[in-house]
C-alpha cells in the first residue's frame, strides 16, 4: 500500500513538473516580426519596412513556417534576398538570438522561397506565399510588376 502511494506521489510530482515546464515555453510568448526590404537597384543594403505586432498575424506567419517542408542544405541564390525578417520578443527580459529569415520572390511572382539561418531552405506553396507576403509587407503578391 505504501509503495502505491509513493508511486502515485511520484507520478503527480512528475506531471506537475512537466505541466509547469510546458507553460514556460518561450515560443508561447508574444512576439513581433521585424521586416526589412532590400533597397534597389542591386544593393546589399536593407531598410526597415514593417513591424508586425498583431498576435494573429504573427501566429499566421509562424504556422506557415512551421508547416513548410524545410530542407537542410546550403542554397546559393542568384541574387540577394528581396526581404528578410526576424521574430522579436515583446518582453525585453527574454533574451534569445534572433534567427534571420531571408525571402525571395519567384520570377513568376507567384511563390516565395525562404532560407532560415544559414542552412535551411523551403519553397512555400502559392496559397501560403500569398498570405505570407501580404502579412509581411502589407501588399498583395499578385499586384507586383
Amino acid at each position: 500500500m505504501k509503495s502505491i502511494r509513493k508511486l502515485l506521489l511520484f507520478v503527480f510530482i512528475l506531471f506537475t513538473m512537466l505541466a509547469t515546464g510546458c507553460s514556460n515555453d518561450i515560443s508561447n510568448e508574444e512576439q513581433n516580426i521585424e521586416v526589412q526590404e532590400r533597397t534597389y537597384p542591386d544593393t546589399n543594403e536593407y531598410r526597415n519596412l514593417n513591424e508586425i505586432s498583431n498576435n494573429e498575424q504573427v501566429r499566421q506567419v509562424r504556422e506557415i513556417l512551421n508547416d513548410a517542408k524545410w530542407e537542410e542544405k546550403v542554397v546559393d541564390m542568384a541574387r540577394l534576398a528581396d526581404f528578410r525578417f526576424t521574430f522579436q520578443f515583446k518582453d525585453p527580459d527574454i533574451e534569445a538570438k534572433p534567427v534571420i529569415y531571408e525571402l525571395w520572390i519567384s520570377p513568376a511572382l507567384e511563390t516565395v522561397e525562404i532560407i532560415k539561418g544559414q542552412s535551411e531552405y523551403t519553397h512555400i506553396n502559392e496559397k501560403n506565399s500569398v498570405i505570407l507576403y501580404e502579412v509581411l509587407t502589407g501588399e498583395k503578391l499578385s499586384e507586383l510588376e
